[in-house]
């Protein structure tokens, strides 16, 4: 594998000479303890003058104290962002049954690009009847520089390699074949802009003869007025000139975080022969679209999601935040191919009737996404979040349906929609909790058909499932006696590519063969694959060792008679425990949402945590997604209260039966775990000896005017009326009752130190929620540090922002928690 590159090192070790100056300093002023004593009490306070800085070599707002730590703490978190990621993957069938091939999409961080790096790594598979398979890896990967997406087609013959615009360039599509390019279309930026490859709106679709690409991707730019020397300019011109200029016209409404650069996706096709590009007519621009596949042939041969503006108060047209986001209405779409119609039109007048008209297909449902074919296309089969939608929660249980799709190709009337997997309220113990899915594989068939592989949440892991969509059966695929979380790649056949891994053990790649034909329990056996990867350190590998995890069901303490009975199932925290654990510091660590949940699956950020003697307990809190729709609707209108006192449960818990050191406990989490981190700070002051908080939501009153997401904020605090309350302009008393259940309101009971770490971007949790809380800290002589990322978001997933992050956490705590 290709290493991460070394040149960040260099600044880290400019903080190990900083460390090396400083003991020089501190051992020359040891015969004049008064100076000595002077000196370093004027760094502690941050007081030196900018010339001592440059004498000490001291980075600002370094703690020269801890000098060391952040040089040692450094050089083991660089160990952990080496390590590759596992994406996407594929499998490529061939004509002899015992052969296949598999394309495996890596990641890697790139510190000193501050990127993440991609590669696909190739691989033969050999299958003996003996229930084995063998894989031959290729011995480099190849890196995919400058590539946004990479689709193979259905047979695997052909791969779409996509390079979004740049600038003033063109988006390029290159079309390559077994052993060379074949076509490489350029698409101008006045046809589309760059394709969205998010995973939420992306649509990437071949036809299944593979001649045709559907695609979503951002809407050409809209005219704007142009001003010249005389005023305004009737006659506007495409061609730049020096004595005119555009102005900006009326604002439009983007989706939010992460999609502040783009306001409306589009749909388009492209001929990969010709590279004629055809945008999907009769879509207004009041619909957003993505997630587009291929309709088996008909003469609506394009299915796609649409969401609608009409999000605001009173379904005024106002988008609302997306990322993250399921409560969003949507609902399928067919329509025609654009190339389609010229066939079409040479029989009729073009200019009798509408041959781009649109059709609604869910119009009873508020959410269908994900849409899927079955291989014989006598099903679409979409997963909904309609939960979401009418509750207004953020995410929620998923449920799975199907609509009989006509032999003849022919859309006539409404469709009458299935339900194949329904919404969960309140799960038996240990059984199936509901689909809670984040996305589905292009073809996750079986052999006959009507079975479908996913992934999804099952408590506190994730699980590999198996869901007939005929007779509605749903299976556990993965084991079922381990505490490790799986996740599907990719199908070859009847057998499944899958990884697994655990909060203490880095992923590994399965292949699981199908033994239902033998079995009728739906046992799979499972053949770890030797990894491609070079093994981990030996440094690494000795921190990890010494490690293990449990997943604790933590009962409810004086659960409320007026709660369902979904919501006094006892809850999941993970724990992960050091070989000395009852005398080892802890950190409790909370999941954002807070319709989210931290599986048991690996994190290089948590490994790096307990790597260096941490117990780690993760709280999955009532309102998580996993334990069944009736524990998740629990939290709105409790947050603040119910998820607070879930978190102190659960660490009462763990030290009742000693598992921990009560004394010396630190706290973590990121955005509603922010705000769960600022609330135990302040409800519960004498718990935490340390809190650190990304992102986190400080004050609901300043947030609700601020963030994209609003309505979430009435939601959450006043339960289901919230939906039905949501608007623009708050009442004094709206502002009042948020202020109430907010952090900030604890904040005079404040005193343990605490880290923020803010992006300045941030277009969810707006930084300047965290700015005030941490401003106000000092203001009550609390210890704070403050690290604004000036180019992050509310993710601060950019590799520095994430590597920055995660060692001032690291550093942060050792200084509270070491004896």
């Amino acid at each position: 594998m290709v290493a991460i590159c070394s040149g960040i090192q260099s600044y880290y070790s400019s903080i190990a000479a900083a460390a090396d100056i400083y003991r020089s300093v501190s051992s020359a002023c040891a015969c004049a303890p008064t100076r000595g004593s002077l000196l370093r009490r004027s760094i502690s306070n941050s007081k030196v003058m900018a010339s001592d800085h440059a004498s000490q070599g001291l980075p600002s707002g370094m703690d020269p104290s801890m000098l060391d730590e952040y040089a040692s703490q450094s050089k083991l978190l660089q160990e952990f962002f080496k390590i590759p990621s596992i994406g996407k993957a594929w499998i490529f069938n061939s004509k002899n049954e015992n052969t296949s091939r598999a394309m495996v999409s890596i990641g890697q961080s790139d510190l000193l690009a501050n990127k993440k790096r991609n590669f696909l790594l190739n691989s033969h598979i050999s299958k003996s009847t003996s229930k084995s398979v063998s894989f031959q890896w290729s011995p480099f990967p190849i890196e995919m520089n400058g590539v946004s997406a990479v689709v193979p087609s259905p047979s695997g013959e052909k791969l779409l390699l996509v390079r979004n615009a740049e600038d003033d360039s063109p988006t390029k599509f290159e079309i390559w074949g077994p052993c060379q390019l074949e076509n490489e279309i350029h698409i101008a930026q006045s046809i589309h802009g760059s394709l969205y490859t998010d995973g939420w709106f992306e649509g990437i679709s071949w036809n299944q003869e593979e001649t045709f690409i559907a695609y979503v991707a951002e809407e050409p730019p809209q005219p704007k007025p142009e001003f010249n020397g005389s005023g305004y300019r009737k006659e506007a011109s495409s061609q730049k000139d020096c004595k005119s200029w555009k102005g900006q016209g009326d604002w439009e409404d983007d989706w939010g975080e992460t999609y502040s650069k783009k306001r409306i996706p589009a749909l388009f096709a492209a001929n990969i022969s010709s590279g004629e590009v055809r945008a999907v007519n009769g879509i207004t621009r009041s619909l957003s679209v993505g997630q587009v596949i291929w309709a088996p042939s008909s003469s609506y041969s394009l299915v796609f999601v649409a969401w609608s503006d009409d999000n605001g108060f009173q379904e005024t047209p106002r988008k609302l935040g997306i990322k993250y986001c399921y409560n969003r209405p949507c609902a399928l779409y067919a329509a025609p191919d654009p190339f389609k119609e010229d066939a079409d039109k040479q029989s009729t007048d073009s200019n009798q009737g509408d041959t781009t008209a649109i059709v609604k297909l869910t119009a009873e449902l508020s959410s269908a996404f994900f849409p899927r074919f079955s291989p014989d296309g006598k099903y679409l089969v979409f997963i909904s979040a309609k939960s979401s939608v009418d509750s207004g929660a953020h995410n929620g249980t998923n449920s799975m349906h199907k609509i009989d799709w006509p032999a003849d190709g022919k859309i006539e009337g409404s469709f009458s929609v299935n339900d194949v997997v329904p919404i969960i309220a309140s799960p038996q113990l240990g059984c199936f909790p509901g689909i809670y899915c984040s996305g589905l594989l292009r073809f996750p068939w079986l052999s006959d058909g009507r079975t479908m592989i996913l992934s999804s949440y099952w408590g506190s892991k994730e699980a590999i499932l198996s869901v007939n969509v005929a007779s509605g059966e749903v299976l556990r695929v993965s084991p079922q006696d381990s505490d490790y979380s799986w996740n599907v790649l990719a199908l070859d056949n009847n057998n499944i590519l899958a990884v697994s891994s655990s909060l203490v053990t880095p992923p590994q790649i399965y292949y699981g063969f199908e033994a239902s034909q033998i079995d009728k329990s739906c046992h799979w056996d499972w053949q770890g694959i030797p990894s491609p990867f070079p093994k981990l350190s030996d440094k690494v590998s000795s921190l990890l060792v010494n490690h293990k995890f449990s997943v604790l069901k933590i009962p409810i303490s004086n659960a409320s008679d007026k709660l369902p009975d979904g919501a006094k199932l006892p809850f999941e925290a993970i724990f992960v425990s050091c070989k000395d654990s009852a005398s080892s510091p802890t950190i409790v660590v909370l999941h954002g949402g807070p319709h989210s949940v931290y599986p048991s699956s690996y994190s290089k950020s948590l490994a790096f945590l307990h790597a260096q003697g941490y117990n780690l307990l993760v709280v999955n809190y009532r309102g998580s997604l996993g334990f069944g729709e009736e524990a998740l609707q629990s939290l709105p209108g409790n947050i603040g209260s119910q998820d607070v006192n879930d978190v102190l449960t659960a660490l009462e818990f763990v030290i009742k039966k000693g598992l921990v050191d009560a004394s010396r406990v630190a706290v973590v989490g990121g955005s509603h775990g922010g705000f769960l981190t600022t609330h135990l700070i302040g409800q519960a002051p004498e718990t935490f000896v340390a809190a650190a908080a990304r992102n986190p939501v400080c004050n609901l009153s300043l947030m609700v005017g601020t963030t994209d997401i609003p309505e979430w904020c009435f939601l959450e605090i006043y339960g289901k009326e919230g939906k039905s309350c949501f608007t623009e302009s708050p009442s004094a008393d709206m502002l009042t009752q948020f202020y109430q259940k907010s952090p900030i309101s604890h904040i005079s009971k404040v005193k343990t130190p605490t880290l923020f770490l803010l992006g300045a971007k941030d277009l969810r949790v707006p930084v300047s929620n965290g700015l005030q809380y941490a401003r106000t800290l000092k203001e009550r002589k609390v210890e704070t540090k403050t690290i604004v990322f000036p180019e992050d978001m509310h993710g601060l997933d950019k590799p520095r922002s994430d590597y920055e992050s995660f060692l001032n956490i690291g550093v942060w705590f050792k200084k509270y928690t070491s004896k």
